[in-house]
């Protein structure tokens, strides 16, 4: 078992290298993105199924609480969160528009959509996005395999090129740590 735990450990670290190899400056971007729609009163909205959802709300919680110093809160909101609207969405007009509505509802120019999808394909999260192009929303993915039909959708697409979720979901945990480090740095100076 231990060599087998070393050769996830290998492979995890290798899919990290690459991926920051060539996008750290893309990541930097994202962040960036994101602190100019905050200096502007704006809000980043994110989204995603399953372990991509609670990618969303973990890093919600980390900016609006806080991550590495005590801080006033951040306007971030994870559109996973609500069981009831969710549901009602799911149920009157279909699941393909759980994020896109909520995001109509409350999204507005000069806010910032996180897209989170391994796969680049979820109908859900496709349909967000057109949804946050059509108002003005900058998209920011956070993308894997080969970004998928997301990808296209997007101001800036951070996609991990690998066919294994369970990397492409380690890499997007360290990416949302940076970017929220990042940010912290940004508006928190000192």
């Amino acid at each position: 078992m231990t060599d087998r735990i070393s050769a996830i450990v290998a492979d995890s670290l290798e899919v990290k290298r690459r991926f920051f190899d060539a996008h750290a400056g893309e990541v930097q971007r994202a962040a960036e993105m994101i602190v100019a729609a905050f200096k502007a009163d704006g809000k980043l909205l994110m989204f995603g199924n399953g372990g991509s959802a609670a990618d969303a709300q973990h890093i919600a919680g980390e900016l609006v609480n806080r991550f590495l110093q005590k801080r006033r809160g951040l306007p971030a909101i994870a559109l996973t969160t609500d069981g009831g609207v969710l549901t009602c969405i799911a149920n009157d007009t279909g699941f393909e528009n759980v994020f896109a509505r909520q995001i109509e509802a409350v999204g507005t120019k000069g806010d910032v959509c996180l897209a989170i999808s391994t796969s680049g394909g979820s109908e859900n999260v496709v349909v967000a996005c057109r949804q946050a192009r059509e108002q003005g929303i900058k998209v920011v993915g956070l993308l894997g395999r080969d970004g998928g039909r997301v990808a296209a959708l997007c101001d800036l697409a951070l996609i991990v090129e690998s066919d294994d979720t369970q990397r492409i979901q380690e890499t997007h945990n360290l990416v949302g740590h940076i970017i929220c480090e990042l940010i912290e740095l940004e508006m928190f100076p000192g």
